[in-house]
């Protein structure tokens, strides 16, 4: 939700009303209000011409919006068409137009820098101003701040032509918080795209764009709480990052750079970066199969998308140990309930453990208050892959079995268009099968899904099928709902059955985009 002032915004006792004290109001007509602009604001009227769209405005394009009923401002590098606010202005239509066509961030600062603008001016946003390439160092020094924003890196310059516009930030404060807001210029923009840290002295707050990480690296001018909020208004793909001051003093600055800040770089050259979390418990799944639950620290906002993994590190006899694992639920069925929880702290493993490995028994090995840590998410699975899709084939090898466990609940809650859910799952035994009483209660709870258990070397009581990834299985298990119908394949497990599971596909005339194939 936007944080739209009230009307006794600011406090009787803010810097702002004492900064304001002497500023002149003019009367306003009946009807003109803060809380009729509030609600003009929320019709859905387009109050900036564009019709939704983000563009960025040269000079020359903002000198041209000069007039009372044609009233572009700069403030701070982003430009807003002020002219539907004009009769709600406390401070009167002179003062305004005193900026018509013109960059009015020093009069706006000189007036009243901490009013919330960009909220108040949320949907009068036209777009960002282009930053003109400069032609010298010297030069770059001298402007290096523009409209109150950095400008763009020439690496960045050279991305945003072959990639997604590039996002920018900017920051306000009140007495008691400071809110970072990241402008990305996308509208499927969510939660899961943002990535927020705070350690020590770093504040780290990493977005997500299509392929591109866009990073702001700051250690902060002042000391923070430890719990924040992360808000995202995704139809203008706007992330609002709220953090509670430690003492209400007014800021100066944000802070000071820190390495890769205001940085937008293909996610494959960001690197990975860890936070330590804490291990909250372990429990049997299997005879050889646990669910471990960890605790993201306090200051750490991470929710890892459907289909991407995250890596794992230990210290095993001073090496570094990293291996991929996928999230899961705590339970298959808890999450078929709505609403989903969706900001909690806890991420949960369903993990196999390998008694001659490396890394499993240490991790097995660890006590619950013992310390892992965890990296950002990768993985190149997107949730477009299954919209307005018709069929959803699963198949799933072992543990190969946890991505698909997110994927059913996303595709199960969220797809309408879903007609059939199939998983075909193998494993050796009886006894190796994860959750197999919740999967199939699943069948019963939910009709479009279905499931086929595979058994390489069961017992002689077993009554299913039996052997390994052949066309016979698949060509029998993978029926389309209609000739035409949307479909999706996505096959996950050891390196040899995914392999062999591709090959298979393409042989049945599947198509590259019809099949997803997860592996680390």
């Amino acid at each position: 939700m936007l944080n739209v002032p009230s009307q006794s915004f600011p406090a009787p006792s803010s810097q702002q009303r004492v900064a304001s004290g002497g500023r002149s109001k003019v009367p306003l007509k009946q009807g003109r209000s803060l809380m009729d602009w509030i609600r003009l604001t929320e019709s859905g009227k387009d109050l900036t011409g564009l019709k939704g769209k983000l563009i960025d405005v040269t000079e020359e394009e903002l000198k041209k919006h000069n007039k009372k009923d044609d009233c572009w401002i700069c403030i701070r590098g982003y430009v807003y068409n002020v002219s539907p606010y004009m009769e709600y202005h406390p401070g009167g239509e002179d003062t305004l137009m005193s900026a018509a066509g013109s960059d009015g961030t020093d009069l706006f600062n000189q007036i009243h820098p901490w009013v919330n603008y960009e909220s108040m001016l949320k949907v009068c946003l036209v777009g960002r101003m282009a930053v003109k390439p400069t032609v010298s160092k010297d030069y770059r020094e001298e402007k290096k701040v523009l409209n109150g924003m950095l400008p763009k890196s020439q690496v960045t310059d050279i991305l945003a032509k072959e990639g997604p516009s590039s996002p920018s930030y900017d920051w306000f404060q009140t007495e008691s918080l400071v809110t970072i807001v990241i402008y990305t210029k996308q509208k499927d923009i969510n939660l899961d795209s943002v990535i927020v840290d705070h350690q020590d002295d770093s504040f780290r707050a990493e977005t997500i764009i299509k392929d591109y990480s866009y990073l702001i690296h700051l250690g902060l001018s002042h000391e923070i709480q430890e719990d924040f909020s992360v808000r995202v208004v995704e139809n203008v793909g706007k992330i609002e990052i709220v953090l509670k001051k430690k003492e209400n003093t007014f800021w100066k600055c944000l802070g000071h750079s820190l390495e890769n800040h205001n940085s937008f770089i293909p996610k494959k050259d960001a690197g990975l970066y860890y936070r330590r979390c804490r291990l909250i418990s372990k429990e049997d799944v299997t005879h050889d199969t646990k669910l471990f639950c960890l605790m993201l620290p306090p200051s750490t906002h991470l929710q890892v998308p459907i289909g991407q993994h995250v890596y794992l590190k230990l210290t095993i006899t001073g090496t570094e140990i990293v291996k991929p694992y996928t999230p899961v639920f705590d339970s298959l069925l808890s999450e078929f309930q709505e609403p989903v929880l969706c900001n909690s702290k806890y991420i949960y493993f369903l993990i196999k453990i390998y008694p001659a490995g490396l890394f499993t028994p240490e991790l097995d090995h660890l006590q619950i208050g013992d310390y892992i840590s965890i990296s950002s998410p990768e993985g190149n699975f997107k949730k477009s892959q299954i919209e307005e899709l018709e069929d959803l084939f699963l198949l799933a090898a072992g543990t190969g079995f946890t991505p698909m466990v997110k994927i059913l609940n996303y595709a199960l809650t969220n797809i309408p268009s879903l007609r059939k859910v199939k998983l075909m799952f193998f494993n050796k035994t009886e006894d190796d099968i994860i959750w197999r009483s919740q999967v199939e209660k699943l069948t019963f709870k939910d009709k479009r899904f279905d499931i086929e258990f595979i058994l390489s070397a069961p017992t002689s009581e077993w009554n299913g099928k039996r052997g390994y990834i052949s066309p016979a299985l698949l060509s029998e298990f993978l029926k389309r709902s209609s000739d035409k119908s949307k479909v999706l394949i996505c096959i996950c497990g050891p390196t040899p059955f995914t392999e062999q599971g591709i090959r298979l596909l393409h042989d049945l005339n599947f198509s590259k985009d019809e099949i997803h194939s997860f592996t680390a």
